[in-house]
């Protein structure tokens, strides 16, 4: 076989579009593979470079790959979308896309690390504390709405809840059918408390026999959801090369405009990890919260702040800075030192 310098892969479920080129540029493969057949061929090829999508699957084809000798490589799909699929898209246009972009040099700048066994594991877990919390919230929510409907209602709170469905199941003027629907509602209900209570103790577990997450957890902003899912979601903090570019790839720093030397800027990108994202700006917010009611403790920083911008404005700033303050801890192996940067007392400002 002809010696290849690189291969792309476009994946699916079952199917797998494969294209090669040589040392020339020459295609000199294009094959699809079914999912049983994937490993087997590629057992038996030399050594070479692999490109795939960033997905939840690649992750595990990535190390499986390298089990057998491959360099792999995890490219965000927007950069093959964007730059490289024309007008028509199928499996072979996607895989030549992704053969193409591999050798860009600013493309490789944005390769995806392959996360390991361990890292998908807690990322596993904390997606699953996350989508319990979530469908609490919605039962919640369709408890209270049915209860209005009957004259029904309760103070905000789940510690709400349980009182209000003990007073739906010994009201007597209910048809017995509603109080069937809320006696399934609320069983649901009673189950998901247990269910959340269990994954956080494993996300405590593992946020105290890790030592990064135990060093981020200093940072006033950064709790222990927050922590985990730094350490789960930037797989390889060196890849970035300042703070800011970890807080760009997070979605925090804003939307570039500008034209004919004229600079605008609007609002945040929303790149990047929407949950990491969301758990930075909730803490920050909690930081806010603490500035507001106790101003003498408080970052002059953010005292400043405050009085120039609207509180979720500040929020998203202070995301913004806790991201980069992150990414130092996990680089420099440093702990977090809430004097530096500050200005000795007795100096001007």
């Amino acid at each position: 076989m002809v010696k290849l310098a690189r291969i792309g892969i476009d994946t699916s479920k079952s199917v797998f579009q494969l294209h090669g080129v040589d040392d020339g540029e020459r295609p000199v493969l294009r094959k699809q593979l079914r999912r049983r057949q994937f490993l087997v061929f590629f057992a038996q090829l030399e050594p070479t470079l692999v490109g795939l999508e960033a997905c939840g699957a690649s992750h595990h084809w990535g190390r499986e790959l390298q089990k057998l000798g491959h360099q792999v490589v995890l490219i965000p799909p927007q950069h093959v979308k964007t730059a490289y699929v024309g007008r028509n898209k199928n499996d072979k246009i996607d895989a030549e896309a992704i053969c193409e972009v591999m050798k860009r040099d600013k493309v490789q700048e944005r390769f995806v690390p392959i996360k390991s066994v361990e890292q998908s594991a807690v990322q596993m877990l904390l997606g699953v504390r996350e989508s319990l919390i979530k469908r609490r919230t919605q039962l919640t929510n369709s408890i209270r709405s049915h209860a209005a409907e009957f004259g029904l209602v309760a103070a905000k709170g789940l510690d709400k809840i349980p009182p209000l469905l003990a007073r739906i199941a010994t009201d007597d003027s209910l048809p017995a059918l509603t109080k069937e629907m809320f006696a399934g509602m609320g069983q649901e209900y009673a189950e998901l408390g247990p269910r959340i209570a269990t994954i956080d103790k494993q996300m405590l577990a593992f946020h105290r026999s890790n030592e990064v997450t135990r060093r981020l957890m200093e940072v006033p902003a950064i709790g222990p959801i927050a922590a985990c899912l730094l350490v789960t979601k930037i797989v390889d903090p060196h890849a970035f090369r300042s703070g800011r570019r970890c807080a760009a790839w997070l979605g925090l720093t804003p939307t570039d405009h500008s034209s004919a030397g004229r600079q605008r800027q609007g609002g945040i990108t929303r790149a990047g990890d929407e949950h990491l994202r969301a758990v930075l700006v909730s803490g920050a917010m909690a930081c806010i919260r603490h500035a507001k009611n106790r101003p003498s403790n408080s970052s002059s920083w953010l005292g400043e702040l405050l009085k120039r911008k609207p509180p979720k404005v500040a929020a998203v700033a202070l995301a913004n800075k806790t991201a980069r303050i992150a990414w130092k801890i996990m680089t420099s192996g440093e702990r977090y030192d809430p004097n530096r940067g500050r200005a000795p007392k007795g100096l001007a400002a």
